[in-house]
């Protein structure tokens, strides 16, 4: 029972952590702007950096990556608390897997912005740092070889997120060789779902690649047009 009870608090917990808008708040906090009013209307990390600079595109992006982090730890905390028996050293993954799609499910449709929000991608990257940093470091060198060779974000971003499960099962079996396959299965299971539900919030762009329509990211320019 108390497993149970343990999530549901990280799901409750890690939605509502997740509907807080780092864009919004930044700018709110050090503009006294809405972000929303400017440039693609988006609030997010792209449209910060265009209309109100590196500073708060910075902490925009701290925000979105603390909130997945948080959301891990969090849930484990709730474990501990709730004396559940299990530990680190158990392996509490698949209870940070659970606070890292809801986490995902508040960022995308937040309580507290009328369910309008981003696509999730950072909050999904940063949830693998709090549980497996092996696995995070993994999807970042991913992202950043296909950002490179392809000039796209977005496909830097489906390529990534595709690669999440394999890279999920394999590491946790190469380190975790004590744990039961129908466990690893679970865990691989989850993060199929974030990195699922990445994609789809995708869509869109996937739609414009295959009609060559995408915008392609530059090294060179300040200007440049991305969607992640």
């Amino acid at each position: 029972m108390m497993v149970v009870l343990a999530i549901l608090l990280s799901a409750v917990f890690s939605y509502l952590l997740g509907s807080f808008n780092s864009a919004i708040l930044v700018v709110r906090l050090l503009k006294h702007k809405d972000v929303r009013d400017y440039g693609s209307h988006n609030a997010g990390l792209t449209n910060t950096l265009r209309c109100f600079g590196k500073g708060c595109a910075a902490l925009t992006l701290l925000g979105d990556m603390g909130k997945g982090i948080l959301a891990v730890f969090l849930s484990r905390g709730i474990c501990m608390l709730l004396d559940t028996g299990l530990t680190a050293q158990n392996d509490v993954h698949f209870i940070g897997y659970i606070a890292g799609i809801f986490a995902i499910l508040g960022h995308v449709f937040p309580l507290y912005y009328h369910f309008k929000g981003g696509k999730g991608v950072l909050v999904g990257v940063s949830v693998f740092l709090g549980i497996d940093w092996k696995v995070f470091l993994c999807l970042i060198v991913i992202f950043a070889i296909v950002l490179v060779i392809s000039k796209y974000v977005s496909l830097g971003s489906i390529v990534a997120s595709a690669c999440c499960p394999p890279l999920t099962f394999l590491l946790q079996y190469l380190q975790r060789g004590d744990l039961p396959l129908w466990y690893l299965w679970l865990n691989t299971g989850l993060a199929a779902l974030m990195a699922l539900w990445v994609i789809w919030m995708h869509r869109s762009n996937i739609q414009r690649l295959r009609a060559g329509s995408e915008n392609k990211f530059s090294f060179h320019s300040s200007n440049s047009k991305f969607d992640a």
